[in-house]
């Protein structure tokens, strides 16, 4: 009897665990990264919000959770004066109709753990995490320190190259060869400068430098001839291809004008035969003529016509 006291008393308390377990699993947290200065909207997906729908919003930026907003029975109240909160101050706007919140103008201040709770009939929760990143600059390139200046290098020297991005964290910065990567490296220091070299003969293709963060980036094209000489037969390739081009749109320009050309001679020749065929068209007139009348020959009548003159 004890023994299977026991057991039920493990089965209602894997059964309790399971059903808590259960709970947080459908709490799902939603990851949102930002830059600062950026609009951040936190959608509720509440279609239509009941009358009397209550929804309410906190923030919690580290230990502490703060409420910040919320909307019951059409009222709507933010709380961006609170000590707590006045790094929301004129930031927050709810929608009156889904009860999503908006965070205008946002900054590394809000970053943090978001949390909505709409009581409707039952409890729902849904949590963001949201993370500000600083603007991202445009990497600068410049010639490697032990570069020797374009006039100065030898024909068999190759050119060294560094791009460098200043004040980053949790950023990558890489070296592109049209579409192909050569070479990228990660950072998640903060606030720190971060250089990648980049050694090639010559220029012969487009080169470019990315800093990204994960969902965003910038980009830096190598553009200045001053940094690196071009490839023998690049320019001469460069061109050879725009002549190609040219010829084959002139050849494409001439075959329009002929068609146009012979569409116009082949419709005036043609407007002209009908002309001609109409004005060489005639219709005759047909008149009858009756010479002879009614002549007895041997107990017979006959008639006699005469000739059918067309003119």
């Amino acid at each position: 009897m004890l023994k299977k006291m026991v057991y039920t008393f493990i089965y209602f308390g894997l059964w309790l665990l399971g059903g808590v377990l259960s709970v947080y699993k459908e709490e799902e947290v939603e990851t949102i990264s930002v830059m600062e200065g950026d609009s951040v909207i936190l959608n509720t997906n509440v279609t239509e919000k009941k009358k009397d729908d209550h929804i309410l919003w906190t923030f919690r930026p580290q230990n502490s959770e703060t409420r910040i907003a919320e909307i019951y029975k059409h009222i709507i109240s933010i709380y961006d004066n609170e000590e707590n909160n006045e790094r929301f101050r004129g930031r927050l706007q709810i929608d009156e109709q889904t009860g999503s919140l908006t965070i205008t103008n946002i900054n590394k201040l809000h970053s943090g753990l978001y949390k909505v709770q709409i009581i409707s009939g039952d409890v729902k929760h849904k949590s963001f995490s949201i993370a500000v990143y600083a603007p991202l600059t445009i990497p600068v390139i410049s010639d490697s320190p032990q570069n020797p200046s374009v006039s100065k290098r030898s024909s068999n020297q190759n050119c060294s190259l560094l791009c460098s991005v200043l004040d980053v964290s949790d950023v990558s910065l890489s070296w592109y060869k049209g579409n192909c990567l050569l070479s990228s490296i990660s950072v998640s220091d903060l606030n720190k400068t971060i250089s990648l070299p980049l050694e090639i003969e010559c220029l012969d293709d487009s080169y470019s430098c990315v800093v990204a963060y994960s969902f965003t980036n910038r980009t830096a094209h190598l553009n200045i001839t001053d940094l690196c000489w071009t490839c023998p037969g690049a320019g001469q390739s460069l061109f050879f291809t725009l002549s190609i081009i040219f010829v084959c749109l002139l050849l494409l320009l001439v075959s329009i004008v002929v068609l146009v050309f012979c569409h116009r001679k082949n419709y005036k020749q043609a407007t002209q035969e009908a002309q001609t065929t109409e004005e060489e068209v005639s219709y005759t007139d047909v008149t009858f003529a009756q010479r002879a009348t009614n002549v007895e020959t041997n107990g017979r009548e006959q008639a006699e016509y005469s000739e059918v003159h067309l003119r």
